[in-house]
C-alpha cells in the first residue's frame, strides 16, 4: 500500500548547487542526491518534494520533504535504513506518515533560519564554510533592538533579490532575536515564509546596525520604502541555515 511519509532532512550546502534539481543534473544538488539515494534504496524511482528551496551554499538541520512510496519497511526505520545509501553530507534523521493530501510547502506553519556571523579579527578557517566573516566589530544588542522592526506582517520588497518570483511579497515575521557567544553572532528568524534571499539581506542589514550605521527607525523606513537598494547587502550563503520547518500534525 503506498504511503506518503514526510523526511527531515539535514546537510551540509557547501558543495550543492542548492536544493532543487537541475532539469538536465547538470551540477549536483541536494534534491538530485536524495532522488539518487532513495530510487536505489527502494528499487523504482523516486521524486521528492521539498517544503524550501534553499540556495547553493546555503544549509540545513530541517528541510522537510515528502515521498509516496509502496514499502514494507516501518515508517519510523527509515532514517536508519536509508543511511547507507546516502551521501557523508546528507542525513535523513526523521521519517513520519502524513496524510495523501499533505503538502509541504503549502501546509507549513512556520519556518525558522538561523544566520551565524563569525565577528573576530582573524578569519578562523574551521567556520568559513559555516559563518560569515565580519572583521568589524559588531554590536549584537543593537542589531537586537533593530531587528524588532522586522516583526509582524509587512511588504517586505526591500528585502528580496530580484530574482524573486513570489506573486506577493507580504510576510509575517513572528519572532526574531540576535545573540552573541564569544565571537559568534546568531540571528535567528521565525516566519509564514520567506522571498528569495530574503533572510541574507535581514542579516546584511542587521549587520549595518552592529556597525552603528543605522537603527529601528531606519529599518522601518526601509521597509516602508519598498526599495531594495536602501537596504543591506544580501549576506554570504555560508552563513544561513534553515533550522526547522513547522506542521500542525
Amino acid at each position: 500500500m503506498q504511503k506518503r511519509i514526510l523526511l527531515t532532512i539535514a546537510y551540509d550546502g557547501s558543495d550543492y548547487y542548492g536544493w532543487q534539481k537541475q532539469p538536465d543534473n547538470s551540477v549536483p544538488t541536494v534534491q538530485g542526491e536524495v532522488e539518487r539515494a532513495l530510487s536505489e534504496f527502494f528499487k523504482k524511482e523516486i521524486t521528492v518534494t521539498g517544503a524550501s528551496r534553499t540556495d547553493r551554499g546555503v544549509h540545513a538541520l530541517g528541510q522537510r520533504a515528502v515521498i509516496d512510496v509502496d514499502t514494507t519497511v516501518p515508517v519510523e526505520k527509515l532514517p536508519l535504513a536509508l543511511r547507507p545509501f546516502m551521501p557523508e553530507d546528507i542525513v535523513i534523521t526523521d521519517a513520519v506518515a502524513v496524510s495523501d493530501d499533505f503538502h509541504p510547502r503549502f501546509n507549513c506553519v512556520n519556518k525558522t533560519y538561523v544566520y551565524k556571523i563569525y565577528n573576530g579579527k582573524y578569519k578562523n578557517p574551521l567556520c568559513r564554510k559555516y559563518t560569515k566573516f565580519c572583521h568589524k566589530h559588531l554590536d549584537e544588542a543593537e542589531m537586537d533592538k533593530a531587528s524588532k522592526a522586522f516583526l509582524g506582517t509587512h511588504d517586505f520588497k526591500a528585502f528580496a533579490s530580484s530574482g524573486n518570483s513570489s506573486k506577493t511579497t507580504v510576510r509575517t515575521i513572528f519572532d526574531i532575536g540576535v545573540k552573541r557567544e564569544g565571537d559568534f553572532i546568531t540571528i535567528t528568524v521565525t516566519g509564514d515564509g520567506f522571498l528569495y534571499n530574503m533572510i541574507r539581506i535581514i542579516a546584511g542589514t542587521l549587520m549595518l546596525a552592529g556597525e552603528g550605521r543605522i537603527k529601528f527607525n531606519d529599518i522601518e523606513e526601509i521597509i516602508y520604502s519598498l526599495d531594495r537598494t536602501k537596504a543591506g547587502k544580501t549576506a554570504g550563503p555560508e552563513g544561513l541555515t534553515l533550522l526547522k520547518i513547522n506542521y500542525d500534525i
